[in-house]
């Protein structure tokens, strides 16, 4: 009995390994590298089954050492991203192994009165006892974090990393208090279960309250951009129907203008008024079609700054049956492309400024490429923004990669001969 009750432990452990490491996933992905998501559930495995007991200082800081150093190696984001993890997952692990280890033991010395240590003389009864109860312990744990798991997925499924540094020091400024609370009352604190129990249920409703934050901010991000997103669009209409009066009127009266043209060849009028047709139909061209709305808007906005500027601004892009990029992250990766280069550009003296835009499906991938003039020595936009508003925004290059990087796509960089490129390539879903 005593080894089928060991070997229901072994499984209801890796049950549980599987639970924790899976929410991790989701809140930080992990590498693409196969053999490193296998050694990742290893090691995450070993992570997550630490025992702690009060005053237990080396397990204490082992657990916190080890887990940073596994989210450091085993899962991709930012330093800011890899805190919070830390700071979030850490005091819940800590404090339900707490929980499972003292509450077990308590009911043990309960019910069977047995001396603290195997070795002053445990009977047969003594060891089934201990372990049917370590076993119940164990299941347990396993029901609380599949429970927690079918209560959080759905906001660990709109967390996005879209967030700045900023925002997410916010939240860790936040989830220092759990952090703090579970480390120093293990430590510090006398086994007294009345003050330590509601301090650990605490520091977990807390720590997971983060993971709710978190999303919460994701969602409103988002709530926020979309109501732009149609409000641009709105505009996008309003201003593509009056461009398209103003293209009727315009070609309504070519032919009379022609007529003048050919009377007048040699008139100053004359450049003057070809001139003139040029900047009105220019207007008009600035309209793309890409087969995404999202991007059309964002093309004629650029588009018409560059010319406002004297820049070459030249497309070539079609997205159409592509859909599955997210309008935020064709935002993100344009957006912040074509602004980067935009001030490139407008840094070279007038006339040699000039973007290239070419984007569409190649094979099974979607390829971007953004390719401008640049000064001599100028490197890439590294992050930063002129924005007022720079809790909102500043993405930059980091947050190009990090949309790319959510699509498993790659991102590569580089100035040559006076031109910065940039390149993306998406694998495209099956």
């Amino acid at each position: 009995m005593i080894s089928f009750l060991d070997a229901l432990s072994f499984v209801l452990e890796w049950c549980y390994a599987l639970v924790f490491f899976w929410m991790l996933h989701m809140f930080l992905p992990l590498r693409q590298n196969l053999f490193l998501r296998i050694a990742a559930f290893g090691v995450c495995g070993f992570l997550s089954a630490i025992v702690i007991y009060s005053n237990d200082l080396s397990n204490l800081l082992g657990a916190l050492l080890g887990l940073s150093i596994y989210i450091t190696a085993f899962h991709l984001g930012y330093w800011a991203e890899k805190l919070t993890a830390v700071l979030v997952f850490y005091p819940a692990m800590i404090a339900v192994n707490y929980l499972m280890q003292d509450i077990g033991a308590r009911i043990f010395f309960a019910v069977t009165n047995g001396p603290e240590e195997m070795s002053m003389g445990w009977t047969e009864e003594t060891l089934l006892m201990s372990t049917a109860i370590h076993t119940m312990s164990l299941l347990l744990r396993l029901l609380f974090w599949v429970l927690l798991w079918q209560f959080l997925r759905k906001y660990l499924k709109q967390i996005t990393w879209n967030l700045t540094t900023k925002m997410w020091l916010v939240v860790d400024a936040l989830m220092l208090a759990p952090f703090i609370a579970i480390f120093t009352i293990i430590y510090f604190m006398p086994e007294n279960p009345l003050i330590i129990y509601p301090i650990c249920g605490a520091s977990i409703f807390s720590s997971f309250g983060g993971i709710y934050l978190i999303a919460y901010i994701c969602m409103s991000i988002q709530t926020s951009y979309h109501a732009q997103e149609l409000e641009m669009k709105q505009l996008y209409h309003n201003e593509r129907m009056d461009t398209e009066e103003r293209v009727r009127a315009i070609y309504h009266d070519m032919k009379n203008h022609l007529l003048v043209l050919q009377r007048q060849m040699d008139c100053p009028e004359t450049m003057e008024m070809i001139e003139r047709l040029q900047q009105e139909v220019a207007e008009y061209e600035d309209y793309l079609h890409t087969g995404n709305d999202v991007l059309d808007i964002i093309l004629k906005e650029k588009a018409e700054t560059a010319r406002r500027k004297h820049i070459e601004f030249s497309v070539t892009a079609d997205l159409g049956g592509l859909g599955f990029i997210e309008a935020l992250d064709i935002s993100t990766i344009f957006g912040n492309g074509l602004d980067n280069a935009i001030e490139a550009s407008e840094k070279l003296p007038e006339g040699e400024g000039a973007i290239l835009v070419k984007a569409g499906r190649i094979q099974n991938f979607l390829s971007v490429l953004i390719e401008n003039n640049c000064m001599e020595g100028s490197g890439a936009i590294q992050g930063g923004t002129t924005k007022k508003d720079d809790f909102l925004h500043g993405f930059g290059i980091p947050n190009i990669k990090r949309a790319v990087e959510k699509y498993d796509g790659r991102l590569t960089i580089k100035t040559e001969n006076k031109k910065f490129t940039l390149k993306i390539l998406i694998p495209i879903p099956k």
